[in-house]
C-alpha cells in the first residue's frame, strides 16, 4: 500500500497533467505563441508587446494579447481598455480592441493602484487559471507579455504555456543587456527558442548598438531598433497606430519575427 505522502504526490502529478492537458486544449486553435520577455522592468517590454500585437493585426493576422505580468499588468492601460472581459460558463471571453483580443491581470484588480503581493503558489494558480479558462478561439498569433526577470512568474508561464519562441527586449546600456543575457540563458536552459533581440530606446540619449551586440554574442537574430521618440507621450492609442515612423519600425520587427519563426519551423501567418 502506498504511504499518504506517496498518494498525495501521485494526486499532485495527476492534477498537474490534467492542468497541462486543459491548457493545451484551450490553445489548440492558436497557430503561433510568442513571448515578449525582458531581464528587468522598465525596458519597454509591454510597449513592444502591445505595438507588436496591433501591428500583426494591421498586417491581416488574427491576434490575441495575454498580459501575465502579475506584479505590474499594464497592457490594458496601454491599449486604453476599460471594459472587463465577460465570464460565461466558466470561460473568460477576451475583450477586443484594435483587432486584438486582450486578457490581463489588471481586469481582475479591484484597485489598479494596489500592489499585488503574492507568493509563488498564488502566482502559479493565477497564471494557470488564465491559461485554462480563456476562450481565445482561432488565432494566428498569441502575444504574451511576460513578467520580467528569472523567478517564479516567468518560469510558470514557460513551463505551462507551449511557446513557439521569445522576443527579448533590451536597451543600449550594458546593464540592461547583462540582465537580458540572463533571461536568454533561462529560456535556453528550458530548451525553448529565442526568436531574437529588440533594442528599445535607441538614440542620442541612451546610445545605440547594445542590442545588436547582444544578439551577436548569443548567436540570435537581431530583430530591429525602436527609437526613443516623443510620439510615445501620446497615450491615447498604441503608438504604432499614431506615428508612421513607429509603425515602420514595428512592421520591420514583425517581419523579422516571422522570419525567425520559420527558421525554427513554427507556423507563422
Amino acid at each position: 500500500m502506498p504511504t499518504p505522502q506517496e498518494t498525495a504526490r501521485l494526486e499532485q502529478i495527476k492534477r498537474t497533467w490534467q492542468q497541462k492537458r486543459q491548457i493545451t486544449d484551450r490553445l489548440g486553435k492558436i497557430k503561433t505563441k510568442i513571448g515578449v520577455y525582458s531581464g528587468k522592468g522598465g525596458v519597454g517590454k509591454t510597449t513592444v508587446a502591445v505595438n507588436l500585437a496591433v501591428t500583426l493585426a494591421n498586417m491581416g493576422s488574427s491576434v490575441g494579447l495575454l498580459d501575465v505580468d502579475i506584479d505590474c499588468p499594464n497592457v490594458a492601460k496601454v491599449m486604453g481598455i476599460t471594459d472587463k472581459p465577460e465570464y460565461v460558463d466558466e470561460q473568460i471571453i477576451p475583450t477586443e480592441k484594435y483587432g486584438v483580443k486582450v486578457v490581463s491581470m489588471a481586469f481582475f484588480q479591484e484597485n489598479p493602484d494596489e500592489a499585488i503581493i503574492w507568493r509563488g503558489p498564488m502566482i502559479h494558480n493565477a497564471i494557470s487559471q488564465f491559461l485554462q479558462q480563456t476562450d481565445w478561439g482561432e488565432l494566428d498569433y498569441l502575444v504574451v507579455d511576460l513578467p520580467p526577470g528569472t523567478s517564479d512568474s516567468p518560469l510558470t508561464v514557460m513551463q505551462n504555456l507551449p511557446m513557439d519562441g521569445f522576443v527579448v527586449v533590451s536597451t543600449p546600456q550594458d546593464l540592461a543587456n547583462l540582465d537580458a543575457k540572463r533571461c536568454i540563458n533561462m529560456i535556453r536552459k528550458l530548451n525553448l527558442n529565442v526568436l531574437g533581440v529588440v533594442e528599445n530606446y535607441t538614440g542620442d540619449i541612451f546610445g545605440q548598438g547594445g542590442g545588436k551586440k547582444l544578439a551577436e554574442e548569443i548567436d540570435a537574430p537581431f530583430l530591429g531598433e525602436l527609437a526613443l521618440r516623443s510620439a510615445y507621450r501620446d497615450s491615447s492609442r498604441p503608438t504604432a497606430l499614431l506615428d508612421e515612423s513607429v509603425e515602420d519600425e514595428f512592421v520591420f520587427v514583425a517581419d523579422e519575427v516571422k522570419k525567425s519563426l520559420k527558421e525554427f519551423g513554427s507556423e507563422a501567418a
